[in-house]
């Protein structure tokens, strides 16, 4: 059966040097991120077992590393990333949606947020 069970982090936040000008990457910034992750819970339910679902203390972690870790340009690059890591790292989630906030992109005009969405799942793909 095909659930619509989702476990969802919002607001994991921590300092990383994505972007592509020379400031962004030497002094770094703020990001956050949410993350959906899509799985079938019923049997950790039943079971009240932690090994039949996804550990979102372990996932927040997952995150907040990609964060801080490597440097990359776009956080386009970070969010399929940090998608691809939840589905490697995590057997029991069947699909993810990471949206990666930038609040203080340097843009010159006014604005509330920066954000990427991207989903992820483990269907299989077909190559064009």
């Amino acid at each position: 059966m095909n659930r619509q069970d989702t476990i969802t982090l919002t607001g994991i936040t921590a300092i990383g040097y994505h972007g592509v000008f020379g400031h962004e990457k030497r002094d770094g910034q703020p990001f956050v991120v949410d993350a959906v992750l899509h799985a079938d819970l019923a049997a950790a339910a039943a079971a009240d077992d932690l090994t039949k679902t996804a550990h979102y203390g372990e996932v927040a972690e997952t995150i907040a590393g990609l964060i801080r870790g490597e440097s990359f340009d776009l956080i386009e690059t970070l969010a399929v990333r940090t998608a691809e890591a939840i589905l490697g790292g995590f057997p029991n989630v069947e699909g993810v949606e990471v949206t990666v906030h930038k609040p203080k992109a340097p843009i010159q005009v006014p604005f509330g947020d920066v954000s990427i969405r991207v989903f992820r799942d483990r269907a299989p793909r077909s190559v064009a």
